[in-house]
């Protein structure tokens, strides 16, 4: 579906569609995409797990011709930090999705509509909304519209590596499959809640086990674990 024009109203459904450039046919998703799992049933979460594997494809598509002479591993670099939950919660706030965002009366008095965990996995889903709603095309013309305001700088591998970059570069020097990040459990209440991930890699026969206040939390928490196992295992 080609992006469509839109007029801003007080609807705060169709002045986000002005923002993000794209007018939904089915509004629904886009209602479902800023809708916390504290406030019902039909939460934003299977939009999130596929926005965030959209926005991954689409950055690694920008960055493959806009930086053609950077190395793999090099590229990765860049990627983490167009991806990271910083960079996502302060496109978040540029959105104004902090004013958008459906949260249940818990998680509102804890602050949580200024969470950058809870806005950057908001504005995944609505990558996730985009892609189900317009297709391929409407959600990498939206992801290159989001980060049109960010330097995007071949020096941008210099950040620190977070744990979930740092395991993945490690296996990819190795020639190994990356690694598989499964919830195994969440416990608390709905606005305060922690979750428990697993990080695996299946050929190695490795898992690590993390937990954190949010699913990314988790699965840094759970990548760091598996990269001491793996630093003990090649010293021992």
């Amino acid at each position: 579906m080609a992006d469509t024009p839109l007029m801003s109203t007080s609807d705060p459904l169709a002045d986000l569609q002005v923002r993000l450039g794209y007018a939904f046919r089915d509004r629904g998703l886009l209602q479902r995409a800023l809708t916390h799992r504290s406030f019902g049933a039909d939460h934003n979460e299977r939009l999130e797990f596929l926005g965030d594997s959209v926005l991954n494809l689409a950055v690694a598509h920008m960055l493959y011709d806009q930086l053609n002479t950077l190395p793999e591993g090099d590229l990765s670099r860049v990627r983490a930090n167009l991806v990271k939950q910083d960079t996502l919660h302060q496109l978040a706030v540029e959105l104004a999705l902090p004013g958008r965002v459906r949260l249940g009366e818990g998680e509102l008095r804890s602050g949580g509509v200024k969470r950058a965990s809870i806005l950057a996995d908001a504005l995944e889903a609505v990558i996730g909304a985009v892609y189900l709603d317009g297709g391929p095309v409407a959600a990498q013309a939206l992801v290159q519209r989001l980060l049109r305001t960010v330097d995007i700088r071949p020096d941008m591998q210099a950040t620190a590596k977070d744990p979930k970059t740092a395991l993945q570069e490690w296996l990819q020097a190795r020639k190994i499959a990356l690694p598989r990040y499964t919830v195994i459990g969440t416990t608390g209440a709905a606005h305060r809640q922690t979750f428990e991930v697993v990080c695996e890699v299946a050929q190695l026969r490795q898992y690590g086990r993390g937990t954190g206040a949010s699913r990314r939390a988790a699965e840094q928490a759970a990548a760091a674990a598996l990269l001491d196992i793996l630093e003990q295992a090649r010293t021992a």
